[in-house]
């Protein structure tokens, strides 16, 4: 199969999940919550969604729970929008791309500031 027919279903299935969290899905445990990236299996029977989680651990887990309990609820409001044959079954995952990013920042921050005191003259 064409791997351009996945990524285009894939972006599709993106804005109206991404439509759906911005209404606001009703399951308290859902916090803040950034949708990432969403890729297709080969034969667009599986949608994984990436999401980015803000909060406290707990917090975050909360808030995957939640997505993975309301995934049955979404992919029929996807299903309803979106002319398919089947409608893919959509699966949750943490995204900790950001947190990494965030991490190597500090990092890199952390050795500039630790390269400048070594050639200060003033020490």
């Amino acid at each position: 199969m064409n791997e351009g027919r996945p990524r285009r279903v894939g972006e599709q299935i993106r804005k109206e999940i991404a439509g759906l969290l911005a209404k606001g899905l009703k399951d308290p445990r859902i916090g803040f919550v950034s949708l990432m990236e969403v890729r297709m299996s080969p034969d667009l029977r599986y949608a994984n969604v990436y999401v980015s989680l803000f909060g406290s651990p707990s917090e975050r887990k909360g808030s995957l729970v939640g997505l993975e309990q309301a995934a049955g609820w979404i992919r029929r409001e996807v299903g309803k929008h979106l002319r398919l044959r089947f409608t893919p079954e959509i699966r949750f995952f943490e995204d900790t791309t950001l947190d990494e990013a965030y991490r190597l920042e500090e990092l890199f921050e952390e050795i500039k500031s630790d390269e400048g005191q070594e050639h200060d003259p003033a020490q």
